[in-house]
């Protein structure tokens, strides 16, 4: 065979010895008689880089220059290649197998595009997930700050009908004040808060370690190939939150692969060892203490909020919540605003401002709060009547005009303004004296020889006869 064919007499009775071929074995390991006293240097660069950013690490061809450059190195590139890539496979980390018991989740943040009311922009979606059954919720918001977090917290546990036993976060900053070493960690004032609420335990991943919570890491990446492509589109953050939490439920009837019963099935296990859920929720926002500026000010977040001008100087309480912000003094709510998360704003209620305006008219046509506040035409229109017949004192009138919006809706003040344009009685009293009749469903008494105030009360003179009724009840 070994003539007939051209190979070796070995390999022959190796043919003959095994039914299949053993493969080449290395008898003795590998010498790199040129690599052997540069191995000591390789190491320490590879340890070092374990300690810098991933994207600034040696590479083996930048390793091979350093060593041919900076210390006469005479071997080849391949030689420090293959050593180099065989340090690094034995570097990488090997995992144990994990189980999960039930009742328990994970949390954490992801980042996707949506679009909201027309609007393309970045959302931060909670998710939650119950690894025992691999059921997961999903809430999105426009940033990723401490009162979406807690509002995250409150929805999930209302979808899941209680309250995991334990939750396992990564170190972010709205729950982690500080790290204090191996598992301890000083919690912020408002985690602390929600967690004494619900009572449930947390526990915290190491540092850098997104694979301690992989459960969940795997389903902030589901959610946003599934729940997420196509963009989404909705008209507002509670109609994508709507969708987001029926695609929740239809992945409930999912059978995941080495599992005989759906994630719904896997979930009422979960549901059974949870906490219960307190009979009111937690108020989910975060809570701080300001001061009122001189100018009706209140700051929070960067951003600047009006309040009545009645409560200037005076120390306030902010609560911000996801979509608002309400502002109060002692114990009464002075005012409430449309959240803004535009950096550096300034959100006005002109009607905080009416009062002081009312004092100090001159500002009327340069007041910020009034710009771009959309009135109807007969709004000017009057403005300009009253002006055209007060002069300066027209300004007040028409101010005082205004802060019949303080107790009544535009639309209703609207209609007394026209009714007041159209029967030509142009003043204050007549638009309030309209605006009431409406409500009282009775005729307006407007004199108009008196043009343009109201009548004043006609009182019928009394005659001495109408007393003798009165005396006649009383001998009788």
């Amino acid at each position: 065979m070994a003539r007939e064919f051209g190979v070796s007499r070995e390999t022959v009775r190796k043919m003959l010895a095994y039914a299949v071929p053993p493969g080449y074995q290395r008898q003795q390991p590998i010498k790199r008689p040129k690599l052997g006293p540069w191995i000591g240097m390789i190491d320490a660069i590879l340890d070092d880089d374990k300690q810098r950013p991933v994207k600034q690490r040696h590479t083996a061809k930048r390793i091979f220059d350093r060593l041919k450059d900076e210390h006469g190195f005479t071997g080849g590139y391949t030689i420090v290649k293959d050593y180099v890539r065989g340090e690094q496979v034995r570097s990488r980390e090997m995992f144990v197998p994990l189980t999960h018991a039930p009742g328990e989740a994970q949390a954490d943040f992801g980042e996707a595009l949506v679009v909201i009311a027309g609007v393309q922009q970045k959302a931060h979606y909670l998710v939650m997930d119950l690894p025992h059954s691999d059921d997961c919720f999903v809430a999105a918001f426009p940033a990723e700050t401490t009162e979406a977090f807690l509002e995250g917290h409150v929805r999930a546990f209302a979808y899941f009908g209680g309250v995991p036993t334990r939750i396992l976060y990564d170190n972010t900053k709205i729950a982690v004040a500080k790290i204090l070493g191996g598992e301890d960690r000083q919690r912020t004032r408002s985690f602390s808060e929600l967690q004494s609420y619900y009572l449930f335990a947390d526990k915290f991943g190491r540092p850098a370690k997104g694979n301690d919570k992989g459960k969940v890491e795997g389903i902030v990446g589901y959610s946003r190939r599934n729940f997420m492509v196509p963009i989404p589109h909705a008209s507002s953050w509670e109609e994508l939150n709507a969708y987001l939490e029926e695609q929740c439920r239809k992945r409930r009837e999912r059978r995941l692969r080495g599992h005989t019963e759906t994630i719904g099935e896997r979930y009422e296990r979960d549901r059974a060892a949870m906490l219960p859920l307190p009979a009111a929720p937690y108020e989910a926002c975060e809570k701080i203490a300001a001061r009122v500026s001189s100018l009706s000010l209140v700051r929070y977040r960067t951003i600047d909020y009006s309040v009545p001008t009645q409560y200037g100087h005076r120390q306030v309480w902010v609560k911000g919540y996801v979509h608002e912000v309400v502002i109060a003094c002692a114990s009464e709510v002075i005012a409430r605003h449309k959240r803004s998360y535009e950096r550096e704003a300034v959100v006005f209620d002109p009607l905080h401002y009416l009062a002081l305006l009312e004092q100090k008219t001159r500002a009327l046509d340069q007041a910020a709060p009034l710009a771009g506040w959309q009135l109807p035409e007969c709004f000017a229109q009057l403005r300009r009547l009253l002006e055209a017949r007060l002069k300066k004192h027209g300004s007040r009138e028409y101010v005082q005009v205004l802060r019949l919006l303080e107790t009544f809706d535009l639309s209703e003040l609207t209609l007394a303004i026209e009714d007041a344009l159209r029967l030509g009685t142009i003043s204050f009293d007549a638009v309030r004296h309209l605006r009431l009749c409406r409500i009282e469903r009775r005729p307006p008494r407007l004199d108009m020889q008196n043009y343009p105030h109201l009548p004043l009360a006609q009182v019928r003179t009394t005659q001495a006869a109408d007393y003798m009724s009165l005396l006649e009840a009383v001998e009788a």
